[in-house]
């Protein structure tokens, strides 16, 4: 798939991102839509595709109380600390996360349930 993604979407690629993206979407509704795919029984992707029941209202609250502090990672993935900034990632924009300090100005960084402590 990922191939015949880059194939039919990239080569040659579009004068701009606008265009780009518009393959993208071109490519995603064949691909789901109008191509039988072997692995479904020759059925398309989006006619056994149903949606969840469960609707997803986001995370929780997250609390850390074993952690020494806690921070909000800003929207460009920044974790802004002692008048710096780090980049942690943009995919925790918007989250909490828990901060022990481990040596002079080393610290650890939780998210939920990951504790790089524990291996």
């Amino acid at each position: 798939m990922h191939l015949t993604l880059k194939n039919q979407t990239t080569k040659p690629a579009a004068a701009n991102h606008l265009q780009q993206q518009e393959r993208f979407d071109c490519f995603i509704r064949a691909f789901n839509g109008e191509r039988p795919h072997d692995g479904l029984g020759m059925a398309f992707p989006a006619s056994v595709c149903t949606l969840s029941p469960r609707p997803f209202d986001g995370l929780p609250d997250i609390d850390y109380p074993f952690h020494d502090h806690d921070a909000l990672i800003t929207a460009c993935g920044r974790l802004c600390m002692h008048r710096k900034k780090i980049n942690i990632s943009t995919l925790l924009a918007g989250h909490r996360v828990g901060l022990n300090e481990v040596g002079d100005g080393i610290w650890l960084v939780a998210f939920m349930r990951y504790d790089p402590r524990v291996r």
